[in-house]
């Protein structure tokens, strides 16, 4: 799993092919690439970076449909602070999203559902994986009230911004989604690194409160993390944070790595192994 890129480049995203889906109304744009079980990668902010599609394109090469919404930002921008910091702002007002806290789910997680049952319909399978980032960490987990996600992965989540032990889900979703993962006997898989800000211990403690030993939450050391990320995370999220995109180190054998095949490993499980069982 080796990609190369210089370090300040937009990403062209050119080996994505890039659509319109149509959900109750709504149009997004999705790239989409590879073949294979469908798997859904949200993108942290702040936006689809070069380093979230390294991080789709690592998941496609394990033989998976890559499906990678433009929720905010410019699609393929390298991140840098200002305007990621203008990105931030603009989300934490848009009406598709709650980022404080007793703001319940955010609405475009309906959107995303709907992604994902069109997803599965193309491609067939078991189920669909989603994976969040970020922003959209806790998507994941909310979409997984959609019958077709089967292997949610929650990674570094950040909403509600203001409320470290909040997970961003209205009690009715909550009580639904736990429902959900102890009746299909789903499991939850998530990571966050030691000292992040954003996703703090007690978020993490907020999850296995709802969802028991179906939550796997995985901690990485904070010295683990890419001392040079890209200006938006060094001078904008300020400490280590984003596992598996800006602060993974791409070596044989690193803890961010082993993160990643993880993730790669349980998508493969859940969407592959069912098919072949």
């Amino acid at each position: 799993m080796a990609t190369t890129r210089r370090q300040y480049d937009d990403d062209p995203l050119d080996d994505f092919a890039c659509r319109e889906v149509e959900v109750e109304g709504v149009r997004k744009r999705v790239h989409v690439t590879g073949a294979g079980p469908a798997v859904v990668v949200m993108p942290e902010m702040p936006g689809i970076s070069p380093d979230v599609a390294r991080f789709a394109r690592w998941i496609r090469e394990a033989g998976f449909s890559v499906y990678v919404p433009s929720l905010f930002g410019v699609d393929g921008a390298y991140p840098r602070a200002g305007a990621g910091e203008t990105v931030v702002r603009r989300a934490c007002v848009s009406a598709e999203f709650r980022a404080f806290a007793g703001g319940g789910t955010s609405p475009v997680v309906g959107w995303l559902r709907g992604l994902a049952r069109a997803a599965h319909a193309e491609r067939g399978g078991p189920g669909v994986g989603a994976v969040g980032l970020c922003f959209t960490g806790n998507f994941a987990l909310s979409m997984a009230l959609e019958p077709a996600v089967v292997a949610p992965v929650v990674n570094h989540p950040s909403l509600p911004l203001d409320d470290p032990a909040g997970i961003e889900l209205d009690e009715a979703d909550a009580a639904a989604v736990a429902e959900r993962v102890r009746r299909d006997r789903l499991k939850v898989l998530a990571y966050r690194f030691e000292n992040d800000r954003w996703c703090t211990g007690q978020r993490f403690a907020a999850y296995r409160a709802l969802l028991g030993d179906a939550f796997d939450g995985r901690v990485l050391p904070a010295e683990a993390a890419n001392t040079d990320p890209p200006p938006f995370f060094r001078e904008v999220v300020g400490c280590p944070h984003s596992v598996v995109t800006a602060h993974l180190v791409d070596e044989a054998g690193h803890p961010t790595v082993r993160a990643r095949d993880e993730i790669v490993s349980f998508l493969v499980e859940r969407l592959k192994g069912r098919a072949a069982g």
